[in-house]
This record gives structure tokens, C-alpha cells and sequence, in this order.
């Protein structure tokens, strides 16, 4: 109900243009403000905005002052809170989400890619989808979210962690006959309980592209597409 009072101005106490109004849209909330130590006398319609203040106060800081209190404490183990106060700037990632513009070659870098031996048949066609891949991600650069599909699809996550990734995403490709694959598929496959996409070996960028923007444009939860 809270909630409502604060956000919605079309509703509730902010909207009261009469004592009357004022009195009435507080009925529902008396328990929650008397919990929260907001009841007041309603004598004028300033009151009302007194009202607000008295609930945005108790919902931002006295509602969340003891878990936060506890919360310092235990950063205190092992220094760790003298630490953030030293270097503020150092560890503001970690608390403060910012976000940005995934970049190509910051997807890129994210992904270890597990080739076949130096030398093998299988290591010349992994190299060729390797820049099958990389161009793929310069082209989703042009899109608003594309790199974000593209790391959702591999570890469920359209974001990268502050921490990073545990494990890191990386990247197998499909030949024929591994392991349930009589044939080789033409759509890459993901698992994202170990960060991992599978590429399929396809011989043309085109049809390289064609194929991940298919499972991208097709993949709903988790699992193979």
C-alpha cells in the first residue's frame, strides 16, 4: 500500500484536494502507518504532504537502517568496510550497477575457445567459425540488444557480473558424429548451466549468421534450441 502512496499520484494521499479526500484514502493504510510510526492529525492539506515525507523516510531509510547496520558490520570482517571507505571509487562496481554498451570485443573476450589439436582437419574448420563468430558479433554491434541476446543465450544472463562469470563462457563446436549428433546441426546450441555455446561448422558466413540469428530469434528458457 505504500508503495501506491509514493508512486502513484494519480491515487491516494497525493491526490486529496479535501480534508475529506485526505482522510479517506488513509483508512486503508492506518495499520502501515501506525506500524511505521506515520500517523499524524490530518489538520490542513499541507499535512498531507507531510504525510508523503513521513512515509518515503520510514520506506528508504528507518524501514531498511537495522539491515543495513548489520550489513556494515560484517563488512568490518577482515577490514573490508576500512577498505571501501578508502577506495570508494574502486569498489563502487561491485555495489552500484552502471549500465553500458556491450561492445563486440568485450563479448569477445569473455569466451575461451576450445580448438581441436594445431594442425588437424578439425582445427582448420574451427578457425574458419571462429571469424564466422567474431564477425557475427561486429555485426550485432549495429543492433540496441543483439550482443546482450547473444550472452543471454550462452549463460542466461544479459549482463556481465561484477564478479564475472563462474564458470567463464566459452565456446566447442559441433563436429559429425559427436556424441548423440549423427549428422552435424545447423543451429549453434547452448548450455547455459556451464556458460557454453556449441557452434555448429558451417562453411559460409551467411549461412553461419542466418542460423544463430534463427536460434536467438527462437530460444525461450533454457536448453537446446
Amino acid at each position: 500500500h505504500a508503495r501506491t502512496v509514493i508512486k502513484s499520484p494519480s491515487s491516494g494521499d497525493l491526490q486529496s484536494t479535501t480534508l475529506e479526500d485526505l482522510e479517506k484514502s488513509k483508512e486503508p493504510l492506518l495499520d502501515y502507518l501506525a506500524n511505521a510510526g506515520c500517523l499524524r492529525p490530518m489538520r490542513s492539506l499541507r499535512d498531507r504532504d507531510l504525510l508523503v515525507h513521513d512515509i518515503v523516510m520510514f520506506q528508504v531509510i528507518h524501514r531498511v537502517q537495522g539491515p543495513f547496520q548489520r550489513f556494515c558490520e560484517g563488512l568490518k570482517t577482515l577490514g573490508v568496510l576500512e577498505k571501501m571507505r578508502r577506495h570508494p571509487d574502486s569498489f563502487r562496481p561491485l555495489f552500484c550497477y552502471e549500465p553500458h554498451m556491450l561492445t563486440a570485443d568485450q563479448v569477445d573476450d569473455l569466451f575461451n575457445i576450445h580448438l581441436s589439436p594445431e594442425g588437424s582437419n578439425r582445427r582448420a574448420a574451427e578457425e574458419m567459425v571462429v571469424t564466422f563468430w567474431r564477425d557475427y558479433l561486429q555485426d550485432a554491434e549495429e543492433g540496441p540488444s543483439k550482443l546482450q541476446k547473444i550472452l543471454a543465450f550462452a549463460t542466461g544472463a544479459t549482463a556481465v557480473p561484477p564478479i564475472g562469470f563462474s564458470p567463464a563462457p566459452s565456446i566447442e563446436f559441433i563436429h559429425r558424429g559427436d556424441g548423440d549428433f549423427s549428422s552435424t546441426p545447423i543451429f549453434p546450441l547452448a548450455n547455459t548451466c556451464v556458460n557454453c555455446i556449441r557452434l555448429p561448422l558451417h562453411v559460409s558466413y551467411q549461412l553461419f549468421k542466418e542460423k544463430f540469428d534463427f536460434a536467438l530469434g527462437n530460444t525461450y528458457g533454457f536448453g537446446r534450441v
